[in-house]
């Protein structure tokens, strides 16, 4: 008795094939009518008020599938100003101050620019982490994708040669993704809630530097998620504690009552990317899921 061939891995067509089907049908009035379009090929009705839940659905799948392939198991996200210069332009901006407190602004900003390069080395170290034994990678840095400390971030794993992600969004004013980000690792998003989402997803660790309101929300989200259990702990590093603690009264939140003391723990302050890293493989230590076994 012989035994049956293989059978097919489907009977129905891709839906692909039937996209291409259906652009090369014959026109007619039936035809040409957007109601007889394909669901998924109408962008109108895909943009209608009432298909929001779906477009939330494709924002949150198209980044996890796409990672997924490219094997990215864990990242380390950087957060951070879009407006700090690197070091090498932050003079540029002191001379185009037109007043004096454009000018005292410009030089803020250079005495942070040193945070730049403090991203970019710290994404060397992390982009150095290799491939576990299922071929997967693990701490992939991972940005807004945006100028400034965004750009240093994906800047330092390109300097390595390896893989970096880009969280881009949609902006009034156009936001390009900066040069360094993987283009094929590179997304758009149209809600802030699901970039967020996917910010968070695979990180496992965090560093925050210093920034404006994008750079809080995104920061205090986290430590609020972890604050009420709903995400376990992870290092989350804030580089720059004269800047910090000037913008935030931490310890005046304790005094008031409205955290505790030990919700001050989940904040490690640091100035280098040395720190911060040695920080991140002590944390994992003893572990199986942190850059110190990689290291090992």
């Amino acid at each position: 008795m012989t035994e049956p061939t293989q059978p097919p891995k489907r009977v129905f067509s891709p839906a692909h094939v039937e996209a291409k089907v259906a652009e090369q049908q014959t026109s007619s009035p039936q035809t040409e009518d957007p109601a007889y379009r394909l669901a998924f090929q109408d962008k109108d009705f895909l943009l209608r008020e009432d298909l929001r839940p779906v477009r939330f659905q494709l924002e949150l799948l198209k980044p996890e599938l796409l990672l997924d392939e490219a094997k990215i198991a864990s990242t380390f996200v950087m957060y951070g100003s879009a407006r700090i210069p690197e070091p090498s332009k932050a003079d540029s901006l002191i001379a185009m101050a037109a007043t004096p407190e454009q000018k005292l602004i410009a030089e803020r900003l250079k005495a942070k620019s040193k945070y730049y390069d403090e991203a970019r080395k710290l994404a060397r170290m992390t982009s150095r982490v290799p491939r576990d034994e299922d071929g997967q990678r693990h701490f992939v840095v991972c940005s807004g994708g945006g100028p400034s400390i965004m750009e240093a971030a994906n800047r330092g794993a390109c300097d390595e040669g390896q893989e970096s992600i880009g969280l881009n969004i949609v902006l009034p004013h156009e936001q390009l993704p900066n040069p360094y980000v993987t283009p094929s690792l590179s997304f758009q998003f149209h809600y802030f809630a699901l970039r967020k989402m996917h910010f968070l997803l695979r990180a496992r660790a965090v560093a925050v530097f210093p920034g404006g309101f994008g750079t809080f929300d995104e920061a205090f989200e986290l430590l609020t998620l972890i604050q009420t259990g709903k995400v376990k702990p992870i290092p989350i590093i804030f580089f720059g504690a004269e800047f910090w603690n000037r913008v935030v009264n931490f310890e005046a939140l304790v005094e008031e009552g409205t955290v505790s003391p030990r919700d001050l723990d989940l904040i490690k302050m640091v100035e280098t990317a040395d720190e911060a890293w040695e920080y991140v493989c002590a944390y994992y230590e003893g572990t199986d899921q942190g850059p110190g076994k990689a290291k090992g």
